[in-house]
C-alpha cells in the first residue's frame, strides 16, 4: 500500500508518464462498494424492503470503515491530508471558474468537501432508514416530541404515524440529496479529468495517477 512508489514508464507502456500509487485498496473498495450499494438501495426502495434494509446495513458498515480509515489509513486516505477549510474550498472553486485550478494528487479541496457532504448525507439516510425499520426505535430519539408537533405523541408519550411520516420524509429527502451530490461528483470528476488530462475513473480502479509535475499539489 505504498503511497509514493514510482512505476517505470516501461512497465506501464511506451509513452506513458511515470505513475505513483495514490488510492490504496481500502479506498478503492469503499468507493466502488458504495456506488454499488447505493444503486441497489435506490432501486430496491419501493418493492424489495428486505434487500433495501440489508443494503442499508452494508452502507453503515462502509461508512464506519471509511471513517476509521480516514483516521489511520495511508497518506491520501486520511481526512487530515485532504479536508480544507471553507476559505480554501471557495478559493479553489473560484480557480475552477477561471480555469486556473491546480492539479492535486489526492482529493482537491472541492472533492474533499464533496466527500464530507456525501458521508454526512449518506449517514443521515442510513440512520433514518434504520429508525424507520422498527417502530420501537423511535424511542431512541428522546427529543422527538420537541422537534415534531406534540399531537404526534399519544397520552402515554408513544409516537404515532406522524413522527414516522416525518422520518420517512427526511429519509427520502436525504436520498434525493445524495443523487444531487452524486451528479455533482461525477461532473467534477469529468471536469478534472479533462482539465488535467487524466482519467480519474481509471485511477480509482488501478489506484495509480500520473506522477506530480511542476505546480501540482502532492
Amino acid at each position: 500500500m505504498s503511497d509514493a512508489k514510482p512505476q517505470a514508464a516501461g512497465q506501464a507502456g511506451i509513452g506513458r508518464a511515470a505513475e505513483v500509487r495514490v488510492w490504496d485498496p481500502v479506498v478503492r473498495l469503499f468507493h466502488w462498494s458504495l456506488v454499488t450499494t447505493f444503486a441497489v438501495a435506490w432501486l430496491s426502495a419501493e418493492d424489495l424492503d428486505r434487500l433495501h434494509e440489508i443494503v442499508g446495513y452494508v452502507v453503515i458498515g462502509l461508512i464506519v470503515l471509511r471513517v476509521i480509515w480516514g483516521l489511520v489509513g495511508g497518506r491520501y486516505a486520511r481526512f487530515s491530508q485532504f479536508i480544507k477549510g471553507p476559505r480554501a474550498t471557495m478559493s479553489y472553486l473560484g480557480d475552477i471558474a477561471q480555469g486556473t485550478e491546480r492539479r492535486y494528487l489526492g482529493h482537491n479541496p472541492a472533492g474533499a468537501a464533496m466527500v464530507v457532504a456525501l458521508l454526512v448525507t449518506l449517514s443521515g439516510t442510513a440512520v433514518s432508514g434504520w429508525l424507520m425499520a422498527e417502530p420501537g426505535r423511535l424511542a431512541l430519539l428522546p427529543d422527538m416530541p420537541q422537534i415534531v408537533a406534540p399531537a404526534w405523541a399519544d397520552d402515554d408519550g408513544a409516537y404515532d404515524g406522524g413522527a414516522e411520516d416525518l422520518l420517512e420524509e427526511v429519509h427520502e429527502t436525504l436520498a434525493n440529496l445524495m443523487l444531487v451530490f452524486a451528479a455533482l461528483h461525477v461532473g467534477g470528476v469529468v471536469l478534472a479529468s479533462v482539465r488535467h488530462r487524466e482519467n480519474l475513473v481509471r485511477a480509482m480502479v488501478t489506484g495509480d495517477k500520473r506522477a506530480p509535475e511542476t505546480g501540482d499539489v502532492a
